[in-house]
Order: C-alpha cells, then structure tokens, then sequence
C-alpha cells in the first residue's frame, strides 16, 4: 500500500523530484491480470529461478546477448545519436561484468564479498531474421500525439524483432513518472518482451538528463529481464509478507526504495536492522545513476537459471557471429525446467533441435505425447499424479536426450 501511494504522489507531482519510478511491476501487473495462464505458473517459475545449484549449466561461460535499438521519435532531440546508444552498450557491458569504474567506491567493503560478474555482454546486433546485415538500429519518427508506453510495440511504433533472439529495447518519449520497464522472463517471447526507456534517460551523452545520464536506469531494467526483482520483493509487500522477498539471501530485505542520498549503514528500511544495514547501492534499487554499483552473486544465480531456462534461446542467436558448437554441447544445453513443478514444463533446448517431447510416469507408462517449437512453449503436467516422471526429446523422430522431473 506504501508504494502504491507513492505513486499517485509521484504521479500528481510529475516527478518534479527526480525520483527513479521503475514500471516494472506495473507493467507485470497488467501482464498476470490479461494472462491468468501465466500467473498460474508464476511461483513454478520463481522457485526454478532462484534454486542454486540446478544441474543443467549452459557451456558458454560469458554470454553475448544481440541488442537491437528501435528509437521512436517526435522531434529531432529524441532522435538519439548512435553515439548516445553506443555509450549505453559501453555501460551495460561494465556493469553486468563487474567492470564499473565507480565499482570500489561506491560499495562498502562489507558488501564486496557479496558482488558478482553476472558474465553478460551485449553487443548490437550485425544480423537481422533473415540473414541481412544491419547495424542494430532503427529508427521512425512518430506524431507528437503518438503514445510511447502504449504502442511502442505497435505497428504504429516499431514491431520487435524476434524476442527469442534479440533483446529488444524501445527508446523513445517515456511520460512521468516512469523512467522505464522491462518484462520479466515470465513474458518471454512475447510482442513486448524487452526494454522501453525514455530518450533523456538512455545512455551517458547526448540527450540524456543529470540525475539519470549514467545509463544505469537500463543497467536496473534489464536486471528484471533476467528476472531479477527489487530488492524489497514486489509492490505493496511489507516486512514478513510473501511478496516481501526477491530470492536473494545476499540482498538485506528491505521494505520500500532508496532514492539517493543515503550514507552507508542505513537501516531505515531494513527488515532486520545490522551493523551493515540495507544494500542500497544495489543495481535493482531506485538510488542515482552514481550511487548505484553491484549485482550480488544471488542475483546471477537467478541470471544463469533465466539463460538456463525461459531465455535460453538467446544462447543460439548468431545475431552478432556465427555459432560454432559440436554435438556434445548441443546436447549438453537441453535443460528442463522448472524442476519441480507443480503446473507446467518447458525444455530449454538453445544449441539443438528439439519439435517433439514424449512423457513417462514411473511405471514406464506413456502419459503424455506433445509437440513443441522452443522455450516458451509450455507442456501442461497440472493434472498429472504426483511423482516422478521421465521425459525423451526428439528431432524429427529422432531421439535426442532423456530427462526427468518430479511433479508436486
């Protein structure tokens, strides 16, 4: 309830404050409420992201991800420059690898063991679908009356680029009080699966505004699209709530945002006040460009798992070069999940073709037979027994790999 006063606050104001207001949550929302299907299998989902030690590693150990820019714009100042884009990448690539230069001093020695090489990189895509060279951007310019949050995706806006193969970011007139969104891998696949992102809060040049022009609001974004949520859960959770809680044990819980200006150790929020208080300067919190500096090593098990599973066909994009893999590692990177499951399961099968799934309950029985064309495809097991099944791949008949899955 706190936040979502916060809001309507905001809201009436227009961010005359500064404030970082991320519509992550919001836009999730909206997603669950238009897909009771999707918000059936969300804990399934959530509890697969956040195990540790799930058997399925991908072989790639440093990950390119393809980006492709569509830039929408009413006049020429949001007409960003490939330059103002280019130092976005430049951020991103820094920030997921644990190369920010602000890195040792914005985080506290006591929270140092704690930061991770999420072991992401991005690149802007050399390759469209069909094979065709392109720079990774493209641009249109729209009516002063065209509304950036509700038809960027649009064909009145620019129509996303294969989500199963490229990140898709949208930057263009973002109203206040958002500074920008992007879907949780819950949404994988979907026409607005991605990043949208005002102009002014995009990257370290050009049109981009102080206190937001270290391009860390994209750094925070995109940190929910490999599934990581707030550090204080999700909106309108409290302290010892379900939704008080982003999988992370490395993350002090916290009740609401940080917007800046907080002097380490601050246990305003804290659920459980300590010597070393909240991790404000954490990427997922809402503090300034400047003072915003670690993703924690909880939070890149939530990655990997995300390219483990729901987005794991990013991992066979040639987007930005042709992939070379041999038979091994092509088999090696088929991963079922979540495991266990309760509603649902999808084969992760990034490197090697897999069309056909059969499913055997522990007698040996066939119970299930389905077809299936990538991750986001998701195979119903709601109404099996529970226990422990086995599942054989295929290709075109052809038998690939056996795995198994415990239902609840």
């Amino acid at each position: 309830m706190k936040k979502y006063l916060l809001f309507l606050a905001v809201l009436l104001i227009a961010n005359v404050n500064g404030q970082r207001f991320c519509g992550t949550d919001q836009k999730m929302n909206e997603f669950f409420a238009n897909n009771p299907n999707a918000l059936a299998k969300k804990q399934d989902l959530r509890n697969y992201l956040t195990t540790k030690n799930t058997t399925a590693k991908n072989t790639q150990t440093v990950v390119t991800i393809p980006v492709v820019v569509h830039v929408l714009y009413k006049n020429a100042a949001q007409n960003i420059s490939d330059a103002q884009i280019a130092s976005q990448i430049a951020v991103l690539n820094a920030d997921f690898r644990k190369l920010n230069s602000d890195y040792s001093s914005v985080v506290p020695d006591a929270f140092k063991p704690f930061a991770a090489d999420m072991e992401l990189v991005f690149c802007m895509a050399t390759k469209k679908s069909d094979g065709s060279s392109t720079t990774g951007i493209e641009r249109k310019s729209v009516a002063t009356s065209f509304s950036f949050p509700n038809n960027y995706y649009q064909s009145s806006g620019l129509v996303a680029w294969d989500p199963t193969k490229y990140l898709n970011i949208w930057v263009g007139d973002m109203p206040n009080p958002y500074l920008g969104w992007a879907y949780l891998p819950d949404a994988a696949g979907y026409a607005f699966d991605g990043l949208a992102i005002g102009y002014n809060y995009f990257g370290t040049t050009g049109a981009a505004q102080y206190p937001y022009n270290g391009g860390r609001t994209a750094t925070h974004e995109i940190g929910h699209y490999f599934g990581l949520l707030h550090p204080w859960g999700e909106d309108g959770s409290a302290c010892g709530t379900a939704d008080n809680d982003d999988g992370c044990a490395d993350t002090p819980a916290i009740s609401d945002a940080h917007y800046g200006g907080n002097v380490f150790p601050d246990n305003a929020y804290t659920c459980v006040p300590s010597a070393n208080g909240a991790m404000f300067m954490n990427f997922m919190d809402y503090v300034t460009d400047t003072e915003m500096a670690l993703f924690t090593n909880d939070q890149k098990t939530i990655k990997t798992n995300t390219m483990n599973g729901p987005r794991a066909s990013l991992l066979n994009s040639n987007a930005c070069s042709f992939l070379s893999v041999n038979n091994i590692e092509k088999v090696n990177s088929i991963n079922l999940f979540p495991n266990p499951t309760t509603q649902y399961i999808s084969i992760a099968s990034p490197l090697a073709k897999i069309n056909e799934v059969e499913i055997f309950n522990a007698e040996g029985r066939l119970v299930k037979k389905a077809t299936i064309n990538n991750e986001t495809d998701k195979i119903d097991v709601r109404d099996f027994a529970t226990g422990v099944y086995y599942v054989r791949t295929y290709n075109n008949k052809e038998f690939v790999k056996s795995m198994k899955f415990i239902k609840k």
